[in-house]
């Protein structure tokens, strides 16, 4: 029941983290931004990843696994209620405020909810059970693309010059329907989040509280768990395998609108965003019973292997094959997180929330891949700026090989 409950967690921070790709190419076509300047809603919602994580480590290890949750919900909650004053006031560092709070809920809701999950059961079958919960992870940000492109992309946003012609009462009727598209999605996910909170307060789940500070007898420093080979190189994992994560989902709307790639419309685009993210859910229920069977570092290593390939051809293909090829990237990506997640806090006992609050703060890899290739394609195009993720995925390969070994073994004491 315990982890039936966090599924529902699960899934929807996995639809507020997706639903920024529809975002992205919204703000970008109403405030005329450049890859760039965009991309700053990816590094706002990932960089509070790393100013909040230790913060929020804090509030768990004070709070508990399910009032840190409940906080988690409610601040979210407020950010997402934020964002009806950012579309009334029609101010691009307003949305980035509103996003930054909501993140912030996020990461207190990563920090409590994935150790939770992985310490509900033997620790043999901890990557496998992560793995499942984050298959409902992966349902939100299948749905989040449709539900985006139905209520947030389905308004044609209109360019300079159309936007100088328009009458002052035809300009204020224009913006007024560009910021209910953005409002009353977020509104509805703010009551949903706080109702959410209010579930998991009147519901009981177990403490594990050995797991966090209050069973750390002698106060393990947050470079004392950096010690440790596995953990240092599982933040590593997780800043590169978010950042690519990320980047391919952030650019896809606008790599498939190219007219020697998918030649398609940003709404049509965003359906296959929803497949992108639909191949991570269907992998994850696969990975799921593999890794109950076969070893998660050699999984880890393979998939990671097979998504730089398929990045390399997004790189160099064109049409249909470099369509599939990026899509199929979702496939693979499917049990990178949770798998990284749970080898990066094997074995560490009373040091697992800590170690937890470091993995999470790592999340910060999707504010900055996105936004360097960001850069790099508004400089080389956005085909060949795909590199990066290439890069991330072959540190990967090395990480399941060889840095998720466990080179010394911790006591729980």
């Amino acid at each position: 029941m315990a982890l039936g409950v966090l599924t529902t967690i699960f899934f929807m921070w996995g639809f507020l983290t997706c639903l920024n790709d529809i975002l992205i190419p919204h703000l970008k076509s109403i405030f005329q931004l450049g890859y760039a300047q965009a991309i700053l809603v990816q590094f706002t919602f990932f960089g509070a990843y790393f100013l909040m994580a230790l913060p929020a480590g804090r509030l768990v290890a004070a709070l508990g696994y399910k009032k840190g949750i409940v906080a988690g919900l409610a601040i979210a909650g407020l950010g997402a209620l934020g964002f009806w004053p950012a579309a009334d006031l029609h101010l691009y560092p307003a949305f980035l405020g509103a996003l930054f709070v909501l993140a912030t809920g996020i990461t207190v809701l990563q920090v409590a909810a994935n150790p939770y999950v992985a310490l509900l059961g033997p620790e043999a079958t901890s990557s496998s059970r992560l793995t499942l919960a984050q298959a409902l992870n992966s349902l939100g940000t299948t749905l989040a693309p449709l539900f985006g492109g139905l209520l947030i992309l389905s308004n044609v946003v209109k360019n300079p010059g159309e936007l100088a012609a328009l009458a002052p009462p035809q300009r204020l009727l224009y913006d007024t329907q560009q910021a209910q598209a953005v409002q009353f999605p977020y509104i509805g996910l703010a009551v949903v989040l706080f109702l959410l909170a209010i579930f998991v307060w009147l519901f009981r789940l177990p403490a594990l509280s050995e797991a966090t500070d209050k069973g750390d007898h002698d106060k393990h420093g947050f470079l004392e768990v950096l010690r440790h080979p596995h953990v240092r190189f599982g933040v590593l994992g997780i800043f590169f395998y978010v950042g690519a994560e990320v980047s391919i989902g952030s650019f896809m709307v606008n790599y498939l609108s190219m007219p020697d790639i998918g030649h398609m419309s940003e709404q049509q685009a965003a359906h296959y965003v929803s497949w992108y993210w639909g191949g991570a859910m269907v992998g994850r229920f696969i990975g799921s019973a593999l890794m109950a069977k076969f070893s998660p570092r050699k999984l880890l290593a393979l998939f990671a292997t097979i998504n730089a390939l398929l990045v390399l051809t997004t790189m160099l293909g064109g049409g249909d094959v470099a369509v599939y090829s990026i899509i199929a990237i979702g496939l693979f990506n499917s049990i990178m997180f949770p798998t990284i997640f749970a080898l990066g806090i094997e074995r560490l006992g009373p040091m697992t929330s800590k170690a937890s609050s470091l993995l999470i703060m790592a999340i910060v890899g999707g504010a900055v891949v996105p936004y360097v290739q960001g850069v790099v394609a508004d400089h080389i195009g956005l085909q060949h700026a795909f590199f990066l993720p290439l890069l991330c995925y072959l540190y990967i390969v090395f990480y399941g090989i060889r840095g998720s070994r466990i080179q010394s073994l911790p006591q729980a004491d």
